[in-house]
């Protein structure tokens, strides 16, 4: 059975940029935004894992935006008893759940304190953040990144 504990979090980008962009008092955006996820393993200690859970809500020709937000948080975790690839992928949809909700404060207190009405993510299981969660097959295909 795995057993992780975390052990901490960190901000590694925090950014809020206002665009240029002509708005007019009718106007919507479309304010979606896009998560990525990295889940790596210290050389040093097979036991420590750091996953990387970013959100970005940015500018571009296709959906202009007033703003751009980045909030890329890292947290590390003690991992014990991962075996094969059922537990990696058990730990990385634990992993998500547990960062997700400081993503989402983090992208409402920036947006905050930027004098904005604050964004909301919505409220959703980690589980569910990314497809190839959804498929344990597709997660065993899906991009690693192990340092």
């Amino acid at each position: 059975m795995i057993d992780y504990v975390l052990r901490g979090i960190r901000a590694d980008e925090l950014t809020f940029k206002a665009n240029p962009i002509n708005i007019k008092p009718d106007m919507k955006f479309d304010m979606s935004p896009r998560f990525a996820r990295t889940i790596q393993t210290a050389k040093e200690n097979p036991k420590i894992n750091i996953v990387i859970l970013e959100c970005r809500i940015e500018t571009s020709e296709q959906t202009p935006r007033p703003f751009d937000v980045v909030v890329r948080l890292r947290g590390v975790f003690e991992v014990n008893n991962m075996n094969d690839a059922e537990d990696r992928r058990i730990f990385a949809l634990n992993a998500t759940e547990t960062l997700y909700p400081y993503v989402r404060a983090a992208v409402s207190n920036l947006t905050c304190a930027a004098l904005l009405n604050p964004i909301m993510l919505p409220v959703i299981s980690g589980a569910t953040l990314f497809p190839e969660d959804r498929n344990a097959e597709a997660f065993e295909n899906a991009p690693k990144d192990v340092n």
